[in-house]
């Protein structure tokens, strides 16, 4: 359990990329998701739509009981599972046809993913094509029952649905079943006040039910105390730039079991 007012380090510590964008293996370019010298695990055969290509890959989680991962293949609209087996040259489609941005997975392995055209988020169980909603599916606005631009998801130990809108500059909660979700950080015009965000990205919520969001044009990470109406900065926030202390444009968040905070800070390539 992370205490709802822990603090951490204002220096970060780059542990992937930071030399610059590029193709080696030691380079990131422009990173979205979080999960030294790395190794293709996907991909890497040039961007295109083949099963052994990509394209604009915007999120990626791990499925345990098959040891693959999943990735939302976003330039050719749909969700792809590539093993992690040794010897994998390509990928299978799970979902086609669909606009993703974002992932997640509950302990049951139902499949979450933001649909950023429909305005939408549906549950799948693995080997379903069409899924369940739960969460937007009315068009595209500002109402607690619609979505503008659903990026990234996180699913609690009750199955409720926390989805990153980036136009509506907000975080709902949508809960098992409900038709309209509840705003849980942001829901203002954009702005950097500690009641806004703009453009928010990754998400964490730990067992406090504490909100944690990659806060992309405002260059920061912001927590959000469940039933906070404003948010606290923990890192980043200053202008936007490469220094120890600083991030340009992150996106995707995760959070450790030691409380270590970990950023794909997107224009650092790192």
């Amino acid at each position: 359990t992370i205490p709802a007012n822990a603090n951490w380090s204002q220096n970060g510590v780059t542990v992937a990329g930071g030399n610059g964008g590029g193709g080696a293996t030691n380079q990131l370019f422009y990173p979205l998701q979080c999960t030294t010298n790395g190794q293709v695990v996907a991909g890497g055969n040039g961007q295109g739509n083949g099963l052994n290509q990509l394209n604009q890959p915007s999120d990626v989680l791990i499925d345990k009981e098959t040891d693959s991962l999943i990735i939302c293949d976003d330039g050719n609209q749909r969700v792809v599972r590539w093993s992690r087996g040794s010897g994998t040259t390509q990928g299978e489609i799970l979902i086609g046809s669909i606009a993703c941005v974002g992932l997640a997975i509950d302990e049951q392995r139902y499949l979450y993913v933001s649909n950023g055209g429909n305005q939408e988020v549906r549950r799948y169980q693995m080997g379903e094509t069409n899924g369940t909603l739960v969460a937007g599916g009315n068009g595209q606005g500002t109402g607690l029952n619609q979505l503008n631009g659903p990026t990234y998801l996180f699913v609690d130990q009750d199955h409720s649905v926390y989805v990153s809108e980036y136009w509506n500059f907000r975080v709902m909660k949508w809960e098992k079943g409900a038709t309209a979700g509840i705003v849980v950080a942001g829901g203002q015009v954009q702005g950097s006040a500690l009641t806004q965000l703009w453009g928010p990205q990754g998400l964490f919520v730990d067992t406090l039910r504490t909100l944690y969001v990659a806060d992309e044009e405002n260059c920061r990470v912001m927590r959000w105390t469940q039933g906070a109406n404003q948010g606290t900065e923990i890192v980043g926030g200053n202008i936007a730039g490469a220094g120890v202390n600083e991030l340009n444009r992150p996106m995707g968040l995760s959070i450790d079991r030691y409380g270590n905070l970990y950023v794909a800070d997107a224009c650092n390539n790192r």
